[in-house]
Order: structure tokens, then C-alpha cells, then sequence
């Protein structure tokens, strides 16, 4: 990976974007996308799309979501705890003794989770923590010290872990799921300038707020661009870590490549084409199969307006929603060269009616 790419990686994972409160994170992604788009526009709630061709009469979406999980501060003890709800799927049996960041008017608040000493408990008798037993301790003794802190009810908070890179083959953070679709699809958008490759449509490189909380700001998006095809990514259980089933998990595995869903949502003449594309470009790839629904922003763009031809491409990652996500380098990059590539044999005379 380039420099100026790996540089621009790090930043954006390690800034918080917790869903409902993306702006930060989505500027600092708009000013990574600046110089290899034509025009870009933010809607009400925050989505920021990117776009090469606006002219164009066929409209193409590459799509990723730019929020992380996180809680909100639900109530304040008078002896000073902090009590949450989530923001998302956040999952309270990975928070005790993590450290956290409260965003507030005032900056950032450290807080952490305390939990009560191994000695102290009742070993056999311990219960996994849930969203009602895990609490905050930001240093104060009392309600009116949280609020003088600038904390209230309602004030947002994020996991403070950073970046790291894991035996020089992985990446690794909170909120990989997944900012590193962000990440991937802004290269496309570079690959595309750099090269100097023209596109024959419309393309609309999209970083969706909300995801995790229901796919909103897809379907706010899907409805106002109405593309004529959309290609989400995001990420995927790697499944050969301890604890999976992959009998109901699938096999997928972190480093053999992007995973190509299968399912209700996804059109097979948009997928076939992509699964074409992987095999005559040498680019690894697995398969998933979904049930119902991808779970996924591929769900709201596939059923918004008349229907759009939309599919899944999926970054292998262990440890979702926890604050060590991991990814293999070779896969982010499998990714993006198979948007990119996909999107050139769009160029190369595949006719729109083919997605209909």
C-alpha cells in the first residue's frame, strides 16, 4: 500500500464516527476523496457522496457505511457512575476495563469500565456483564462533578483503541466494520483518476451514515440518487477462529480474498458478472449465502424505488464489534481491485439492460 493511502487509513480508523454523530470522520473521508471526484454533496443526515461523471445518464453506486457502534450515557448515579444504552450493536461483554472517550461541548472526557476485582466476586457464581451491569467511572465522586465534566445525559461514547498492524499482515482496530469499506472504496475513486480511465456512467461513491442501527442512511441515499446499480461493500465473519460453527457460520477465511454473496437481495446478472470478473482478473475469491436478508446497506438499496440491481462484496474480519477487528491486508486490496475491475467490465459494453 502507498504511503499517502496507509497514512490516510490510520487516521480515519483511529477518529470516532459513532452512528448519528458521523461528521468528523465524514470530513476527514470527503478530503481524502476531493481530488479524484468532480463533485460531491452531503445529505440531511450526513451520507457524503462522491461523484465521477454526474452527467451521465446510468447512475452506479459503490457503497460503505462510515459508522461505528457505540453507547449513549443513559443515567448519572449520585455517587458518580455512569450508566449506558447502546448506539448499535454493542456488545457489553467485551467492555469491562476498556477505556473510553465521552464526547462532549467541552471535549473529550476519559472515562473507563470498572468492574468489581476477581478477589471480591463470587467466582462460581458470575454472570456475563450486560448493558445493565457495566458502568462508567470518569474519576467523579458525585452527579454534579459528571455534569461540571461537561457529561449529560445523552452524551456519546466511543472505545479509544487504536491501529495497530498485526504481524505485518493484518490490520487491526475498532470500527473496521466497517470505515474500511470507506477506505476501500476511495481508492477505487483514486485508481479510477490515476489511471486515467473514463467511465461511461455516472458513478457515485457513497459513505452511508447509520447502518448499524438499520441501514437508514442507505435507504435515505437509494431513494434520492435512484441508481440504475449499486455494489456495496462490507465486512464478513472470518469463521476459523475458535467458537465458530461453520456449519451455520460458512468458511470463510481472513486472506483467501473478497466474499461474493449469494441471496435474495443480491441480482445474480450483477453478481455473475462480479464472480466473472474475480476469475479473468486472477482475483481470489469465497462465497457467502444469505438468508432472508445481507444484513447488510445491500438491502436497502436492492428494494428501494422500483428495485436496483444491487450486490455484495465482503471483506473477511474477525472479532466484529469488539475493539480488535481484524482484517488481512491482501483481502483490502482484493477488494478494491475487484470494484475496480468490475466497474471497467461495466465499461467494457455491458448494456444496463443486462441488470434489469
Amino acid at each position: 500500500m502507498r504511503n499517502e493511502s496507509f497514512d490516510f487509513l490510520q487516521k480515519y480508523l483511529n477518529n470516532p464516527s459513532p452512528t448519528g454523530f458521523e461528521k468528523e470522520g465524514q470530513k476527514l473521508w470527503l478530503d481524502y476523496l476531493k481530488p479524484y471526484i468532480d463533485e460531491y454533496f452531503v445529505d440531511t443526515y450526513g451520507t457524503v457522496v462522491g461523484v465521477i461523471n454526474p452527467e451521465a445518464k446510468y447512475k452506479v453506486v459503490i457503497e460503505a457505511h462510515a459508522d461505528e457502534i457505540s453507547y449513549f450515557v443513559n443515567y448519572i448515579t449520585k455517587e458518580g457512575y455512569l450508566y449506558l444504552r447502546r448506539n448499535g450493536g454493542s456488545d457489553a461483554l467485551v467492555a469491562p476495563s476498556k477505556r473510553v472517550n465521552i464526547h462532549t461541548a467541552k471535549g473529550i472526557v476519559k472515562a473507563v469500565f470498572g468492574w468489581p476485582a476477581i478477589h471480591v466476586r463470587k467466582v462460581e457464581q458470575d454472570k456475563a456483564p450486560t448493558i445493565e451491569t457495566i458502568y462508567l467511572d470518569c474519576g467523579a465522586a458525585s452527579k454534579e462533578e459528571v455534569e461540571e465534566m461537561g457529561i449529560h445525559v445523552g452524551s456519546v461514547v466511543t472505545f479509544e483503541d487504536e491501529f495497530m498492524v498485526l504481524n505485518e499482515k493484518f490490520y487491526v482496530g475498532r470500527a473496521l466494520d466497517n470505515r474500511i469499506g470507506g477506505f476501500m472504496i476511495a481508492e477505487v475513486a483514486r485508481m479510477l483518476q490515476e489511471n486515467d480511465k473514463k467511465l461511461p456512467f455516472g458513478l457515485y461513491i457513497v459513505n452511508a451514515v447509520q447502518e448499524e442501527i438499520g441501514l437508514r442512511g442507505a435507504e435515505m441515499i437509494a431513494h434520492r440518487i435512484n441508481p440504475d446499480v449499486a455494489i456495496i461493500t462490507d465486512v464478513t465473519h472470518d469463521s476459523q477462529s475458535p467458537m465458530y460453527e461453520k456449519k451455520t457460520a460458512g468458511d470463510i477465511a481472513c486472506g483467501k480474498g473478497p466474499v461474493i454473496t449469494y441471496g435474495p437481495a443480491v441480482q445474480n446478472n450483477l453478481r455473475d458478472l462480479i464472480i466473472e470478473t474475480a476469475q479473468q482478473s486472477a482475483i481470489p475469491f469465497q462465497r457467502a449465502a444469505a438468508t432472508r436478508a445481507t444484513g447488510t446497506d445491500t438491502d436497502a438499496f436492492a428494494y428501494s424505488g422500483s428495485g436496483v440491481a444491487s450486490a455484495l462484496i465482503s471483506l473477511p474480519l474477525k472479532y466484529m464489534h469488539t475493539t480488535v477487528e481484524t482484517v488481512h491486508q491482501d483481502d483490502v486490496e482484493n477488494v478494491t481491485k475487484l470494484i475496480y475491475e468490475t466497474l471497467l467490465r461495466i465499461e467494457d459494453g455491458h448494456d444496463f439492460r443486462y441488470f434489469k
